[in-house]
């Protein structure tokens, strides 16, 4: 395969807050959340705006997002009044998603739609504040189904759930668990419902998986906090080490902690205070689809690099 080295970054946006997770268009703009309040853009020119949230619920925190065909967004809220809402491109707010099984939904990770126009969200844990959660063996993420016959829990248990994305064949659900330090499956059946869970790939030492991407050849980029990695999984469970950055303290203070009991937010953050700033999301862009653009938890740009393999268009390309 190949490596990245740091010194081959370049870097687009300036003044981002919390870049968590990419939205690449064919168009060439580049979406973002931002800690700001909203969804930050970087237009194909490269001027950066921010569409600043109207009417949103104290203490707002876009986190993982979806764009919509007429580039509205979907957003889970990671702030205190958590779920899922609308914002309309003028940065109009509506709720989405607020209540579950009649219970009202914690701070919510991220959401995403597929081909087919269902809306996947994930719930990393039921534990408030949810840093509580960030403990080896811990596991009360779900993951919830938005469809035509409303919304419901199709998988539960998960270890810390984050991004959740349906791949490019629409057979199956994909789900970073980061506190599991693995990547799962769900086979989805025709009426949404989902299978057993199937581990896809795992992951070594301080390397907690975050977001990720299909390429064209069926394998996974993933992203992970603390270590600061980004790894490649084929189909055939072969791992990659594309980039790191990587501060080697940091990452053994992290890893004995995970394992002594003692792990907390901020071994996590740890990694924020490397160049690439605590990776946590990743996209393919460019018109060959061979641009890899990394979202970070304090960068305040995003870094990029090219790639010999392009990766699989998602869903919201054309949008």
């Amino acid at each position: 395969m190949f490596s990245v080295a740091s010194s081959a970054l370049t870097f687009v946006g300036e003044g981002l807050s919390r870049p968590e997770c990419i939205m690449a268009t064919r168009s060439g703009d580049l979406f973002m959340p931002d800690k700001r309040g909203g969804i930050a853009v970087v237009r194909a020119d490269g001027r950066t705006e921010l569409i600043k949230a109207k009417n949103a619920p104290n203490g707002f925190m876009p986190n993982g997002f979806a764009l919509m065909p007429d580039r509205s967004f979907l957003i889970a809220d990671l702030g205190p009044e958590g779920g899922v809402w609308h914002m309309a491109p003028d940065g109009t707010m509506t709720p989405k998603l607020m209540e579950i099984d009649g219970k009202h939904l914690e701070p919510t990770n991220f959401v995403g739609i597929d081909a087919k126009g269902r809306v996947w969200v994930s719930v990393s844990t039921r534990m408030v504040p949810r840093e509580l959660s960030m403990q080896k063996g811990h596991a009360d993420g779900y993951i919830i189904l938005i469809d035509e016959k409303g919304a419901r829990i199709v998988a539960d248990g998960l270890g810390f759930t984050n991004e959740a994305i349906v791949d490019p064949s629409g057979q199956w659900l994909y789900v970073n668990e980061t506190i599991a330090r693995r990547t799962s499956r769900f086979a989805i059946a025709e009426d949404g419902s989902l299978g057993k869970r199937e581990t896809f790939a795992e992951y070594g030492a301080a390397s907690f998986p975050d977001g990720f991407a299909f390429d064209e050849e069926g394998a996974i980029w993933t992203v992970t906090v603390v270590s600061n990695r980004v790894i490649r999984t084929t189909q055939d469970g072969k791992q990659e080490l594309i980039f790191e950055d990587a501060d080697a303290d940091a990452v053994a203070a992290a890893e004995a902690a995970f394992q002594n009991g003692t792990y907390n937010r901020a071994h996590l953050d740890a990694g924020g205070k490397r160049p690439s700033g605590n990776l946590s999301g990743l996209a393919f862009a460019g018109p060959d689809l061979k641009t890899v653009y990394l979202g970070s938890l304090f960068a305040p740009h995003l870094a990029s690099f090219r790639s010999p393999i392009a990766g699989a268009p998602p869903v919201h390309w054309t949008f």
